[in-house]
């Protein structure tokens, strides 16, 4: 894995609960937990006392798994898919949800003589997430010069029609709360991506329905697999499964 200088926050869902408050409810129910466990014992009722106690550990587990996935475990990943993808280094990449440009930036590093273009709505699925956050990590990276960056829905992506060579996405699609648009952001992937092109996408759900819809439009090389315990956002029931495709000449 290369290094990384930049500060990329936390993924996770904070348009309701900050941050900070998720964070103060792991700590004050694994406690209210722990401490049940104790009275538990004390009274010599240990089936309860074994339940809390595997309760908060379950809590704390959970907690940990997220917290190594966003903060660790995505790089380590998104290393081994941009080393799979073989880049030249002069292609047009496209970053559908950059947020504060974790897997973007990384990509950009591999195109010296090509562009990076992320976009976003820079909204609350990521702390702290900013254009602004990305343009500094993108100068600690030292890779300003080969990014581009817009405010814009991944459902009406301000490009023309094939003018990328690869299109790569991190848990970005599903933050769309509909079906259906979701299915218009993967066609307007389809719409963007050259012909020859590739496209990586990973994400937490729908990713079955993704792969067969690139192989309902005859994409080639189509594959959807599980990204392992890396990427394990809260355990094993919130894996993250990858969808790579070539889109036909």
């Amino acid at each position: 894995m290369r290094e990384h200088q930049g500060d990329y926050g936390y993924d996770g869902s904070f348009h309701t609960i900050s941050a900070g408050a998720q964070v103060a409810g792991v700590g004050v129910s694994s406690a209210a937990l722990f401490a049940g466990a104790g009275v538990a014992l004390a009274r010599r009722n240990r089936l309860a006392a074994a339940i809390a106690a595997a309760s908060a550990v379950e809590i704390l587990g959970t907690a940990a798994s997220y917290i190594y996935a966003t903060r660790s475990g995505k790089f380590w990943v998104w290393a081994s898919i941009l080393d799979e993808l073989g880049l030249r280094g002069d292609e047009t990449l496209l970053d559908l949800g950059c947020g504060r440009g974790a897997v973007l930036l990384a990509a950009a590093k591999r195109l010296p003589k090509g562009r990076a273009i992320g976009v976003d709505l820079w909204r609350a699925d990521q702390t702290d997430n900013s254009q602004q956050a990305t343009l500094i990590n993108a100068s600690l990276e030292n890779v300003a010069d080969r990014i581009e960056l817009h405010t814009a829905d991944m459902t009406a992506l301000p490009l023309p029609d094939r003018s990328v060579d690869v299109i790569v996405s991190n848990l970005a699609i599903h933050n769309i709360p509909e079906r259906a648009g979701r299915r218009v952001a993967l066609d307007e992937a389809v719409r963007v991506l050259r012909p020859g092109g590739r496209l990586a996408i990973a994400d937490l759900w729908e990713t079955r329905q993704h792969a067969e819809r690139l192989r309902g439009l005859g994409w080639q090389q189509v594959r959807r697999r599980n990204l392992g315990w890396r990427m394990w956002y809260g355990g094993p029931w919130f894996a993250t499964r990858l969808v790579t495709a070539t889109k036909p000449g």
